[in-house]
This record gives C-alpha cells, sequence and structure tokens, in this order.
C-alpha cells in the first residue's frame, strides 16, 4: 500500500520523475487508519527528506492520533525502510525517527540487526535497510527480505 500524495498537483506535474512515479504506483491502494487497525505489524519505507521521513508519510502519520490514543497501535510490529539521494543523506537518523512514534504508539521495533549476512552484503544498517538513489538491487531485496522475514515472525510470535 502507499500513503496519499499531499503535494499540490501543479508542483508534481512540474517535475517529470516525480509525476512518472506516481502514474506507476496509480494502482497501489492507499493506505488508511482503518489499515493500520486491523494489521500485526508495520513495513514503513519513505524517503528521507533532510534527514527525516519525507512529509507526505508524517502528515499521513499525523492522521492517526485517534487510534493511537485509544490503543489500536500498540503491541503490533514495526519496522521501516529508508532511501536517500547520497550516502550520508540522513538514512539511519530517518529510521529512528520513525522508529521514536511506533514507540510512542507502543509498537514493538523490529530491526533487522546484524542477523543474516544479507545485511552486510547491503551495506550493513542494523536499523533497517537504505538505499541510495537508484541504488537498490539484488542484495538489497536480500536485506528487505530478511527484514520482512524478521517482522512477520515477530508479529506472530505477538498475535498468539
Amino acid at each position: 500500500m502507499r500513503i496519499p500524495e499531499t503535494a499540490p498537483k501543479e508542483v508534481v506535474d512540474g517535475q517529470e520523475p516525480w509525476k512518472a512515479q506516481l502514474e506507476k504506483m496509480a494502482d497501489i491502494p492507499e493506505a488508511t487508519a482503518d489499515d493500520m487497525e486491523w494489521a500485526d505489524g508495520y513495513f514503513f519505507s519513505a524517503p528521507t527528506r533532510f534527514s527525516v521521513v519525507a512529509s507526505q508519510m508524517r502528515a499521513f502519520i499525523d492522521t492517526l492520533g485517534g487510534l493511537w490514543s485509544n490503543g489500536k497501535l500498540a503491541n503490533k510490529t514495526f519496522t521501516a525502510t529508508t532511501s536517500a539521494q547520497n550516502p550520508h543523506g540522513g538514512q539511519e537518523t530517518t529510521l529512528l525517527g520513525l522508529y521514536t512514534t511506533a514507540m510512542h504508539w507502543g509498537a514493538v521495533i523490529v530491526v533487522p540487526g546484524y542477523t543474516d549476512q544479507s545485511i552486510f552484503d547491503a551495506s550493513g544498517n542494523p536499523y533497517g535497510y537504505s538505499a541510495n538513489a537508484n541504488g537498490y538491487d539484488e542484495a538489497g531485496k536480500a536485506a528487505v527480505a530478511h527484514q520482512a522475514k524478521r517482522l512477520v515472525e515477530m508479529a506472530a510470535k505477538i498475535a498468539s
């Protein structure tokens, strides 16, 4: 699922790569607060903007206050990945920021750590996979698969 785009249409239409990406994702359903309520775990993937998560993701998170205040986001697993233009573009701070939000919810953070060779092969980020622009390769796919497997395994333990 994807989150809603919040940028004005004229801004998106004025930048061909942005517009093309939105067109590629048009058939992917948008996540809602209802999806956050029924899910046992969350795998967030969002680009880094100035060492924090992109504003679109933050706007979506900010709509979840009602669920949070009613305990509907607690005791669910949470992991995240990100990307940035360059190797020191703030990926780790973005992931830590997302995890801070999840801690407020009472979610259970599930990072990949150094629990599989795939993490080392994909540049070794123990907080969650992070890629540089256009750098998502087979090593990255393996790291994400490992991270997703850990999330699902932990969600199954908690949900049972």
